[in-house]
């Protein structure tokens, strides 16, 4: 009995979704884009760093995703940690060519808002409702990912 009794909280601990905060984003083209404005749409939210590695790595397959599926739906909103310079970012981004949203979070206040996200890249995949269904904290699998994606947008 004991062993259903924990089998049962493990799932629905799994199984419950978290809604995904109410915050705005500053973008770094001069933009305010709020997470009820997103909403209808999956979307990817991606805290990053200039200064971090792994971020940089994984930002081309990051532009990858984004590009495959777009046009079904899909919107991403690159959030650039409080420490990293508003210059280097806006470098980034334009040197680069960043097909999505890329925001800067300038007081830590989205960050906090998701969790306190201390640890970059950490990736939130956010349902058409506002639940979130997935975070990733480092580098995600990108196939598992697209399999992911490819659900939400169908669903």
């Amino acid at each position: 009995m004991l062993v259903l009794a924990l089998a049962v909280t493990g799932y629905l601990s799994f199984s419950k979704k978290e809604t995904a905060p109410k915050v705005t984003f500053s973008g770094i083209d001069g933009q305010q884009y709020t997470s009820d404005s997103l909403r209808g749409k999956v979307v990817m939210v991606n805290f990053w760093a200039t200064s971090c590695v792994t971020c940089i790595k994984e930002m081309p397959d990051m532009v990858r995703t984004y590009d495959k599926y777009k046009d079904r739906g899909l919107e991403f909103v690159a959030v650039a940690m409080s420490y990293d310079p508003p210059n280097y970012v806006l470098n980034y981004a334009q040197t680069r060519k960043l097909p999505f949203k890329v925001a800067l979070d300038s007081t830590g206040a989205v960050a906090k808002a998701f969790g306190d996200v201390k640890l970059t890249p950490t990736t939130y995949v956010i349902d058409k409702n506002g639940q979130i269904i997935k975070r990733y904290v480092g580098e995600p699998q990108f196939a598992e990912l697209h399999q992911l994606l490819e659900k939400a947008l169908a669903g």
